[in-house]
């Protein structure tokens, strides 16, 4: 018998290429591969800046999720259900419902946490993203670790970089907010002016102007516009372009649940410079004989972060080493299809 079949209700923009993002990517490529799986999904895009919708967004998912058929199995991104956590648990006995938690609000904003832990409590069960997810879903929120299911995301082949002598070529991929921790980058980079380097962020500078106006304040200050490019967003061939340039992958994020660039990096054996926040470690992951692909400094650490660089930059024997290790955890890297398995399975428990 054929699973019955499957609503996704994702932030409106899943497929907008000018809106990229590693929760759009994550739920895109789950609908593929659920479909790969003989599965019959229909994708609902909820209109609205989640999470911070207006009252006509959220009446428009009330009726959206009003017309569905009762104990229609639905999976609901958690941008979305955990800005309505009401709307959301009032229709929890009527629909077979998931939450598929890419990051818990409650982490950005204590003030979430109370309604987010309720809503997760009473649905039919939760997939997250990340081991870490999960660790803190049960940590934070009480939730009994077997009812939240974990499925990392897949990664996508690529070729790998050839990478250059010096290594100078730094590449930071992630929208330009403080979440992403851009502006300590420049920091860190700043007291490395005496170095041979370069660097390109890629991202959108329209999620959170001010921080992109302040960020290229400060680039202005620190004397180095010239010297690091703020490239906006590239997808698709150009975005592999980028990759196949760069060195080195440099993720100074504040908060990360998973960090799906990083995998994105090792796909093309390319190293990284990562904030230890969250997820990171889980995705930069170690190969089979402990080896870990990159190098790991504290979040929101400037200093910590530039010392890292300092070592990349100006030992040839760490770049050769780092190198070799994440050309290795590149033959280790998840797949998509077990993304999709792993959801179905948790669709499946009861």
């Amino acid at each position: 018998m054929p699973p019955e079949p499957l609503h996704v209700v994702a932030p409106e923009g899943i497929d907008d290429p000018a809106r990229p993002s590693g929760g759009n990517h994550y739920d895109r490529r789950l609908v593929d591969e659920l479909r790969g799986l003989d599965r019959q999904v229909h994708v609902h895009e909820a209109p609205g800046a989640w999470p911070d919708p207006s009252p006509p967004d959220v009446h428009g998912l009330g009726t959206l999720l009003d017309e569905l058929p009762d104990q229609a199995t639905l999976l609901v991104d958690g941008l979305v259900a955990s800005a309505v956590p009401d709307l959301l648990a009032r229709r929890a006995t009527r629909l077979r419902l998931f939450v598929l938690v890419h990051l818990p609000l409650g982490v950005l904003s204590a003030s979430r946490r109370p309604a987010e832990a309720a809503l997760l409590a009473r649905v039919a069960g939760v997939v997250a993203t990340s081991g870490w997810t999960r660790a803190w879903l049960h940590e934070h929120y009480d939730l009994p670790e077997e009812r939240v299911h974990v499925a990392v995301p897949g990664t996508d082949a690529a070729g790998l970089v050839a990478g250059s002598r010096d290594g100078g070529a730094l590449l930071c991929v992630g929208a330009v907010t403080p979440t992403k921790g851009q502006d300590v980058l420049v920091e860190a980079l700043t007291s490395l002016a005496d170095l041979p380097w370069r660097c390109t962020l890629v991202g959108s500078l329209e999620v959170d102007p001010g921080f992109a106006e302040r960020l290229c304040e400060q680039l202005a200050a620190a004397g180095l516009a010239d010297r690091v490019t703020l490239a906006g967003v590239r997808t698709g061939p150009d975005l592999d372009a980028t990759y196949a340039a760069a060195d080195l992958l440099v993720l100074p994020s504040r908060a990360e649940t998973y960090g799906m660039v990083l995998t994105e990096a090792l796909a093309r054996g390319l190293p990284a410079v990562a904030a230890r926040t969250g997820g990171t470690p889980e995705s930069l992951g170690r190969t089979a004989d402990g080896r870990v692909p990159g190098l790991f400094v504290p979040p929101g650490d400037a200093d910590a972060l530039a010392a890292a660089l300092r070592s990349w930059l100006t030992d040839s024997a760490l770049r050769t080493c780092l190198r070799a290790t994440a050309r290795v955890r590149r033959g280790s890297l998840p797949a998509w299809s077990a993304t999709a398995r792993a959801v179905a399975r948790a669709l499946e428990a009861r």
